[in-house]
């Protein structure tokens, strides 16, 4: 199917009192694996806030050292610290891209989500996600909500999800560099990846992959306008499937060498 070809109308969900909330128990639904609630940040056992995994050196510790724990289970030996602390990072980057990405995708709806709105639980594969305002089109049902941030068009729309995104990412990415010890433009690049391969993945469950891979290669083109975002997405076919090469390397081979991954950049 040629880009020309794919239907570009959002599928429908629910209508929801709450701006997201319908796409986010899609999510459920399809991947029940994660579950984004809207709600207010939790702090009970088992919780972790964005803002203090963003902000307290002891709350990072505590995360990197869940993954310490997870690692030794996965892989029946430890990973390298730097490795332990990007795989952290990977796993809170893309299930809260996610619940930015997804409202997007299936609602043309972008909420504004600070690292002060947004918490989550590893153990039980949930976040609570309490959207301050959301981005949406004119036309938008609820476009006349007082939370509601009209923009004109689809780039507009585009150009808020970059923001959104970005601005969540930024200080998380921020607290990880020292003990991922790789450079801004490297972390870039890795939350890029899993902002492209989150909704991907979903899209396929979605039986929307052809209108992903359109939407995905606007939204992230590598040029200036992705910026701080780094490549693009890089979508091609390759013996029949569809693939990409990610921008960063998540370092996996470090833990199983003879395991590669199926998009890894060193295989290039």
């Amino acid at each position: 199917m040629t880009a020309h070809q794919v239907d570009q109308s959002p599928p429908q969900v629910a209508a929801d009192s709450l701006p997201c909330q319908g796409s986010w128990r899609r999510l459920t639904e399809l991947f029940p694996g994660l579950r984004i609630h809207c709600a207010a940040p939790r702090t009970d056992p088992g919780w972790t806030s964005a803002a203090a995994l963003a902000t307290d050196p002891a709350v990072l510790d505590a995360t990197i050292a869940f993954d310490e724990r997870l690692g030794l289970e996965l892989y029946g030996a430890p990973t390298r610290p730097d490795v332990t602390a990007g795989f952290s990072l990977h796993r809170y980057a893309w299930p809260a891209a996610l619940a930015l990405t997804l409202p997007w995708f299936l609602e043309r709806r972008v909420p504004v989500l600070p690292v002060d709105q947004v918490s989550i639980n590893r153990s039980t594969g949930e976040l609570t996600a309490r959207p301050a305002a959301f981005h949406c089109l004119p036309d938008d049902p609820a476009a006349d909500r007082p939370d509601a941030l009209v923009v004109p068009g689809r780039p507009a729309l585009d150009a808020a999800l970059r923001a959104a995104l970005a601005d969540h990412l930024a200080p998380v990415l921020d607290a990880f560099r020292p003990r991922v010890r790789r450079g801004p433009r490297t972390l870039w690049a890795l939350v890029t990846d899993d902002v492209v391969d989150g909704l991907w993945y979903l899209s396929t469950l979605l039986d929307q992959e052809p209108r992903a891979v359109v939407e995905l290669t606007a939204l992230l083109p590598g040029d200036a306008s992705s910026a701080p975002f780094v490549g693009a997405p890089g979508f091609r076919e390759e013996d029949g499937h569809r693939t990409r090469t990610r921008v960063s390397c998540c370092l996996f081979y470090t833990v199983r060498p003879a395991e590669p991954c199926f998009s890894c950049p060193r295989n290039k």
